[in-house]
């Protein structure tokens, strides 16, 4: 009798010891999965501030045909950059096309065309417009340096839309002349907005040495979030 009760007694906290042994491992792993989804919470939270809190524009006009020390190009040295931003970014996309394009595609012709736009301080008319502009905080507007200046159909899209409250990120193509001082001539042209230092990308980069200008652009948008 006193072998069953001893027996009885043993298997009693063999059992006893087993679910307490089966309570902690299920606690542990409730902490894991709990744990884990938290992260993926925050993940998701900080991967969408861009897209949810910040909605991007890629602005740009650009000529393609000769330029200058780059020789005939398919594709503007400005469009390129303007791609890469894009790529890395994830922002929309507007091209500025003239409404009716009488700009030539020799060098020559071409400036001399952009100094009489810039003498008579004209605004070329634009084909499209951006839909929907109010939903873009931030804007990263492209464009290459025609005589120390935006060129002048620049200045029709920037007057022509409401830049209030908006963040202008600029960047230019250039020959040798860095930004011109650009930023200043696009902050009295947009004075209710808030515009960035210009990154200024030599056209020979542009065309010549792609991997150097996808470094610096991510340098310098990582530059915008300090």
């Amino acid at each position: 009798m006193k072998k069953l009760i001893t027996i009885l007694l043993v298997l009693s906290f063999v059992f006893a010891f087993a679910g307490c042994s089966a309570n902690n491992q299920t606690e542990e792993s409730s902490t894991s999965v709990s744990k884990s989804s938290t992260q993926t919470n925050a993940t998701k939270a900080e991967s969408g501030k861009t897209s949810a809190g910040n909605k991007s524009l890629v602005v740009y006009f650009s000529r393609a045909g000769e330029q200058y020390e780059v020789g005939v190009i398919e594709k503007g040295n400005t469009a390129i950059v303007a791609d890469m931003i894009a790529a890395q970014t994830g922002a929309d996309s507007f091209e500025i096309l003239p409404k009716e394009d009488n700009y030539p595609t020799t060098y020559k012709e071409l400036t001399d065309v952009a100094k009489k736009e810039q003498n008579n301080n004209a605004r070329p008319e634009i084909k499209d417009t951006v839909s929907n502009f109010s939903q873009y905080d931030t804007v990263y507007l492209g464009y290459p340096i025609w005589w120390g200046d935006l060129p002048m159909i620049c200045y029709t899209f920037l007057e022509g839309h409401d830049f209030s409250g908006k963040t202008i990120i600029p960047f230019c193509t250039h020959a040798g002349s860095g930004n011109a001082g650009t930023q200043s001539k696009i902050q009295s042209a947009v004075p209710n907005a808030s515009v960035k230092e210009v990154l200024a990308i030599a056209g020979t980069d542009a065309q010549n040495n792609p991997d150097g200008v996808k470094s610096k652009i991510t340098e310098w948008l990582a530059s915008q979030d300090k």
